[in-house]
């Protein structure tokens, strides 16, 4: 499984990356298969470096906040008016409950048709698992102030060169602070990209609305996961504090995650 960072900047684009949009893409021996955890502002413009936006088989929306979900406004666009035809089935969009009525109150239309037309929306229902081609995509209800939120457990089996079938783990925290949906969602995970917006001693007033690295370290080393990738860092938080913050409460590997940077699970 391949992970590539489309942005990561926390709570609005920064100068250097898009919100939140991260790009997976796993084979399941026949072909290769691209899904997108959250589409945040800013992200559609990048993640056509990396991919065609017709080989996208599905989104999962961890929450509704704009900076995970609002540039499904501009894919709206890409699927209708694109010349010619879109060319391919309505693109598979899992979320909360309201996403469909909110992206197209978003747009300004009206809730029917709304977006249907052009993507096909299911809702999650929280530790009931998703299947799609060799993803398995589990939502775990966390903490953070709306409606719905959810960490996102992606599990992947594909072949490896010799052709044995090989499980991999990734889970990805969507907005969260402390809690146990949170590690569930991490357990013994290969890699936990995990978000960290709060510092230290300058957010500690705020509760139950984002991670500082210690507390994303911490649900890491209680999950058991081997790697821990700190991500959604606003630009007025810094990076260096978050890891210094995380470090002395995770044995495995620390790093914080950039924008265009693949990695490998």
């Amino acid at each position: 499984m391949k992970l590539t960072i489309v942005g990561c900047t926390g709570s609005f684009p920064g100068p250097g990356s898009p919100a939140s949009c991260y790009l997976l893409t796993a084979h399941d021996g026949e072909r290769q298969w691209k899904i997108v955890l959250d589409i945040g502002s800013g992200a559609l413009g990048a993640i056509q470096r990396y991919t065609d936006l017709e080989d996208i088989d599905a989104i999962f929306l961890t929450h509704l906040h704009p900076d995970h979900c609002m540039d499904l406004c501009g894919l709206h666009v890409a699927v209708r008016w694109k010349p010619g035809g879109w060319g391919r089935d309505r693109i598979r969009v899992w979320g909360p409950e309201a996403t469909a009525d909110r992206m197209a109150t978003a747009y300004g239309l009206e809730l029917n048709p709304g977006m249907h037309e052009e993507f096909d929306f299911s809702i999650w229902a929280e530790r009931q698992p998703v299947q799609l081609g060799p993803f398995t995509v589990t939502p775990y209800a966390v903490n953070h102030p709306v409606e719905e939120a959810y960490a996102l457990r992606v599990e992947v089996t594909e072949p490896d060169k010799e052709g044995n079938a090989v499980r991999r783990i990734l889970t990805y925290s969507g907005d969260t602070d402390s809690c146990e949906g949170l590690e569930d969602a991490a357990r013994n995970a290969d890699l936990f990209l995990c978000e960290a917006a709060f510092e230290e001693g300058r957010d500690d007033d705020i509760k139950d609305v984002h991670l500082t690295g210690k507390r994303a370290a911490q649900a890491a080393t209680a999950a058991g996961a081997r790697r821990l990738l700190l991500t959604h860092i606003p630009v007025w938080t810094s990076q260096t504090k978050v890891m210094a913050d995380a470090k002395p409460e995770f044995a495995g590997d620390v790093a914080v995650a950039v924008a265009g940077v693949h990695y490998t699970v």
